[in-house]
């Protein structure tokens, strides 16, 4: 029961992420002022905000003028609740449930995985990946392991930087050789986030992944003749997200079957 507790928490939450996904790229207040239709702005019922079921009552229409909502909005809601409960999963394996010490990390992973959720999206959504969402969750995540886990501090903290570092000059040496941009400000202090959060040697197997994934989503995209060599581009912050994710909850697994298999 606990578990379907969690995934209708995580349905919740997700409703208010999509609120931040939709306002903070517009720079709009997050807190206040009530959801409204994007189309006709009419202000939306609370029963129009039931997470998931609001949008299959409502076949995926606004309840006034009748314009297709987003997918967006059911599918942030799902994604939450599934990684509520595999975060929660995660957490309890590495944790005493239900002892106090239990509490704070729970909440943390929470939090986090929540900023990346809203991170993923924004990017995905709007090619922007807020400060607001970036920075509150480096000052989280430098005092958790501070207070909660200091032996992993500087290690972790060492790993930002030099993560944050090697995007800095990957940014530098291939603006310079195409004369623009190669990634934006939001996805080289994405790294530093991601470097202080995972650690090593998990943050290597975050970013490989992230290139991987981001490098085959290109080539399948390219093949598809969505976008074509020159000018091709692709936000990189899902794949950064998506590599981080896999890498917290299986990262260690998949580093010791990469030492295997170099034979180191």
């Amino acid at each position: 029961m606990i578990y379907v507790f969690i995934f209708i928490l995580g349905l919740f939450v997700g409703s208010f992420l999509n609120v931040l996904v939709d306002r903070l790229p517009r720079n709009e207040n997050v807190i206040k002022g009530r959801s409204y239709c994007e189309s006709c702005k009419k202000e939306l019922k609370w029963f129009d905000l039931i997470p998931v079921l609001s949008f299959v009552f409502l076949k995926g229409r606004c309840r006034f003028c009748k314009a297709e909502l987003s997918l967006y909005y059911p599918i942030i809601e799902l994604t939450t609740g599934i990684m509520f409960v595999l975060t929660y999963a995660f957490v309890s394996s590495q944790f005493i449930i239900y002892h106090l010490s239990f509490i704070i990390p729970i909440l943390y992973y929470l939090f986090i995985v929540s900023s990346f959720i809203v991170v993923f999206f924004t990017d995905l959504k709007y090619e922007i990946i807020s400060d607001k969402i970036l920075l509150p969750a480096i000052v989280v995540t430098f005092l958790y392991l501070l207070i909660i886990n200091p032996s992993s501090l500087i290690i972790n903290l060492f790993s930002g930087v030099v993560t944050f570092l090697f995007f800095v000059i990957i940014y530098l040496v291939f603006s310079f050789l195409t004369k623009k941009e190669s990634m934006g400000g939001g996805d080289i202090k994405l790294t530093f986030l991601l470097g202080l959060f995972l650690g090593f040697p998990n943050i290597i197997v975050g970013l490989y992944l992230a290139f991987l994934t981001g490098a085959l989503a290109g080539i399948i995209l390219i093949i598809w003749k969505k976008k074509s060599f020159r000018g091709a581009t692709l936000p990189f912050g899902p794949f950064l997200i998506l590599g981080a994710i896999v890498s917290l909850f299986w990262g260690n697994f998949i580093f010791q079957k990469i030492i295997v298999f170099l034979g180191l």
